[in-house]
């Protein structure tokens, strides 16, 4: 008796000091007091155990919860820098391959690279706009503005993409810019930007050696010049 009573007063104690440094909370240390000091005593020994783990379950819940929300996210990990965000445009025809097609040369030449080729149909190709071009110290010396007579002059050397290959059969020898409809500028393109351009094929008349195209240019998205083009072609 004097043994049981004395492990008692020991697990009171042990007990108590725990739950004082943790308000209230038991620790795991407490549960293993428990165990040893009484080993007989089965259902006084699952009453302790029972609500240790319901409050050890609701202490640990609470505290992963608040350290979740409260942790501070590192905007280096989440943030991409910014030259890796934009992919560059695919090449379907470099400068070379178009050199091969067109007659124009420099500088004359607006067009740098074929992002899109459907055959017989349509092309999309772009110009990078440079403070470099030779158009540039005269429109204007203090605001450079591409001009809008060469937005168009581009769009029609795609649309030469289009009808100097074998599917629609126009030779370079034989091939002019033969009209103009409903052109709008609709945005200035300035130095550093890069003019998208898509040239379709809307109608081939061959007996004639003439076809009409539809064209869009875009920078960022946003359409700056589109208009209808009338392309005259011969054979060789």
């Amino acid at each position: 008796m004097a043994s049981a009573a004395f492990a008692n007063s020991l697990f009171t104690t042990s007990s108590s000091s725990s739950s004082t440094a943790l308000g209230s909370r038991p620790t795991s240390n407490a549960l293993v007091t428990a165990r040893v000091s009484f080993p007989n005593s089965r259902s006084h020994f699952f009453s302790i155990q029972l609500k240790e783990k319901k409050n050890s379950s609701y202490f640990t819940t609470h505290c992963s919860l608040n350290d979740a929300s409260a942790a501070p996210k590192d905007p280096k990990e989440e943030e991409t820098p910014i030259e890796l965000k934009y992919p560059a445009y695919p090449t379907v025809m470099d400068i070379n391959q178009i050199r091969e097609i067109l007659p124009h040369r420099f500088p004359f030449l607006l067009v740098d690279r074929v992002i899109e080729y459907t055959p017989g149909v349509s092309v999309v190709a772009i110009k990078n706009v440079t403070i470099n071009d030779n158009f540039f110290p005269g429109h204007f010396p203090e605001r450079p503005i591409m001009p809008g007579v060469l937005m168009v002059e581009a769009m029609a050397q795609v649309g030469g993409l289009v009808m100097l290959q074998p599917e629609v059969g126009g030779s370079r020898d034989n091939f002019f810019f033969a009209g103009i409809d409903k052109v709008r500028f609709r945005k200035p393109v300035i130095a550093g930007d890069t003019l998208v351009m898509r040239m379709t094929l809307v109608k081939l008349q061959k007996r004639f050696g003439i076809a009409k195209m539809e064209g869009k240019a875009y920078v960022g998205g946003d359409v700056v010049c589109e208009g209808e083009f009338l392309m005259a072609m011969g054979s060789e």
